[in-house]
């Protein structure tokens, strides 16, 4: 079924502003990376440019899954979700590039970028381990949202 076909079961699609308007309220997705097999999926905090890009800090050595999957990609996805209830969530799905964001650029970043919630281990882990910035270049995004109980259903 499409979106259009499931509006009269409350489901909506969200408008762009309303899209920026989540992602902003946001910290949290989950990140999806092209392998030859299936993709490597991993929940990470983010920061929101406002625009269209999003930020992502990568802890650990060159040598990790997550940052050699990011440097081969030509193309990855990120899910950004909140659900009340079964009957009140949002969904944003982005589709886009990724790459490490070149050492001269990361003077342009502001506290809008940086992911406003961490979890505590990764403070402590960037004390003693590198921490790299992957910048995501959002190229298009779908918003979903579904508030109220569907037709038909009664307390």
């Amino acid at each position: 079924m499409t979106i259009d076909e499931l509006t009269d079961f409350g489901l909506h699609k969200m408008t762009d502003e309303e899209v920026e308007g989540f992602l902003s309220s946001q910290s949290m997705g989950t990140l999806g990376l092209p392998t030859d097999v299936e993709p490597y999926l991993i929940p990470m905090t983010y920061g929101y440019n406002g625009g269209g890009r999003l930020y992502f800090y990568f802890i650990g050595d060159n040598g990790s899954r997550k940052m050699e999957l990011a440097n081969q990609a030509e193309s990855a996805a990120f899910l950004v979700y909140s659900a009340e209830t079964a009957f009140n969530w949002e969904s944003v799905g982005l589709i886009g590039t990724i790459q490490k964001l070149p050492e001269d650029r990361r003077g342009e970043l502001d506290e809008t970028t940086t992911p406003t919630w961490r979890p505590e281990l990764f403070e402590t882990a960037s004390d003693s381990l590198e921490t790299q910035i992957y910048e995501f270049q959002i190229e298009e995004w779908t918003g979903v949202r579904h508030t109220g109980l569907p037709p038909g259903f009664y307390n």
